[in-house]
């Protein structure tokens, strides 16, 4: 097996770069200088998280000021649609956190749509 970051076997410091998310993808992807895989994982982990949980961020916030708009006037509606979008931002994040973890530590190299050929060319 190949050792990889903190001595770690490749495939478990790739899946690793995946449990904290985007926090993760970075702390391996500045420690680790000589695995192209766990760079290419790591790189994914931050392009893939890191814009998904702004995201959420920017709808909490839009959330936020609708609910105290909606409240001083009584109607919740839209407050219900943003908070259902919200969740499933957070299943699909949570699914694909899971997909990707599992198939790091599988020893596969599965590029997520778009984010997965940059992180691909940041590693080269």
């Amino acid at each position: 097996m190949v050792k990889a970051t903190f001595g770690l076997e490749e495939n478990v410091a790739s899946a690793a770069c995946y449990v904290l998310g985007w926090l993760t993808g970075i702390i391996f992807f500045v420690v680790e200088k000589d695995n192209k895989t766990v760079r290419f994982h790591a790189m994914q982990s931050i392009l893939t998280f890191l814009p998904l949980m702004i995201i959420i961020w920017i709808i909490e916030a839009i959330l936020g000021m609708m609910f105290f708009a909606a409240a001083g006037m009584g109607g919740f509606g839209m407050w219900g649609i943003i908070s259902l979008l919200i969740t499933l931002i957070w299943i699909v994040m949570l699914l694909l956190w899971l997909f990707l973890m599992y198939k790091a530590y599988s020893g596969e190299k599965f590029l997520v749509p778009i984010v997965g050929a940059i992180a691909e060319s940041q590693v080269k």
